[in-house]
């Protein structure tokens, strides 16, 4: 115990003369001083980018937008909002040492209801906010046109959803592989291509249940959109394909191909109606095979990303940077 109080003892005194030296040379006392005073200016900076861009996040950053049933376009999907991530920002401000909204690092805030949380209902366009819109093509014939639209696709390099008819699948099972194989997304659209209206509940069931099983036995797929065939469908439709684990979509825009008008107006036509959110339906036919680049062109020209069902009704937003705008 007393060779311990005597150790601490010594230490104390050490200190202390080491301390008054310190105070008393004037070269010790001027290296101490420049030691804390280069210590202490990185602190000091550091603290004042924090607190700026602590100030000025607010005006940057947006609130998430909830889904909701809309009185004409039924289930509507969120956006996520952005928000500023204040220590990515200051690392990436750091060298600089002053705020610079160029180097601003912005995160997705979820919103509290999403389409998933929403009562069956039809989808008709994606949320208004969202400058995408997606190209659906309903697939039950047409089969000597499919090539040339994935070609074209492929090299404007965009994604779309093909809503594949059951019974087509099982016929054509290396043209439904092709489309997978460019990277598409697959829906499913009834086996029959039937009325949905008209049929029974267990007839909807089967219609379902049928062309999600070949689907899945030949591409390893299980869709989580439907496309009623000819838009034909009764609440009873949406809530058999929402048991199933599947959102029932419809169109913003109909290219009406089937009906074969000339390419350049059917394009003009979808270029012009087009909205952010949209989803443009169309068909394997002439008029869309030689029409497609035309309408991929021009809806790019007016500023929309093109992407699938899922890419559009989804909550996340288009994290591209475009004249000092997030979308």
């Amino acid at each position: 115990m007393i060779k311990k109080f005597f150790l601490q003892w010594s230490t104390f005194l050490v200190i202390l003369v080491i301390t008054f030296g310190s105070v008393q040379n004037p070269i010790t006392s001027n290296y101490i001083y420049e030691l804390k005073h280069q210590a202490a200016a990185p602190v000091s900076g550091t603290s004042e980018l924090h607190r700026d861009i602590a100030d000025r996040k607010a005006a940057y950053e947006v609130a998430p937008v909830d889904a909701r049933v809309d009185k004409v376009w039924k289930a509507v999907p969120g956006l996520n909002g952005l928000a500023v991530d204040e220590q990515a920002s200051y690392e990436k401000m750091r060298e600089g040492g002053v705020f610079n909204e160029q180097k601003l690092v912005f995160r997705q805030t979820t919103p509290e209801v999403t389409l998933d949380d929403l009562p069956p209902n039809p989808v008709f366009r994606g949320n208004e906010q969202k400058e995408m819109v997606s190209l659906m093509v309903n697939v039950a014939w047409g089969n000597e046109y499919l090539p040339d639209m994935l070609k074209t696709m492929q090299e404007h390099g965009i994604k779309s959803t093909f809503f594949l008819d059951g019974s087509w699948v099982k016929n054509n099972p290396k043209l439904a592989k092709m489309i997978v194989e460019e990277g598409h997304e697959i829906g499913n659209h009834a086996y029959s291509h039937p009325d949905m209206k008209q049929l029974s509940n267990e007839r909807i069931r089967e219609e379902l249940q049928r062309t999600n099983e070949i689907i899945d036995a030949t591409l390893g797929i299980t869709p989580h959109w439907f496309a009623p065939p000819s838009g034909s469908f009764r609440q009873d439709v949406v809530n058999i394909a929402a048991e199933m684990g599947m959102h029932t979509v419809m169109w913003t825009v109909d290219t009406i191909d089937w009906r074969q008008p000339p390419p350049e107006q059917m394009a003009d036509k979808i270029i012009t109606k087009s909205e952010p959110g949209s989803l443009v339906l169309m068909h394997p036919t002439s008029s869309a095979e030689k029409g497609l680049e035309m309408m991929i062109t021009g809806l790019k020209e007016k500023g929309f990303h093109i992407g699938t069902v899922s890419d559009l009704l989804s909550e996340d937003r288009i994290m591209v940077r475009q004249q000092q705008t997030w979308y």
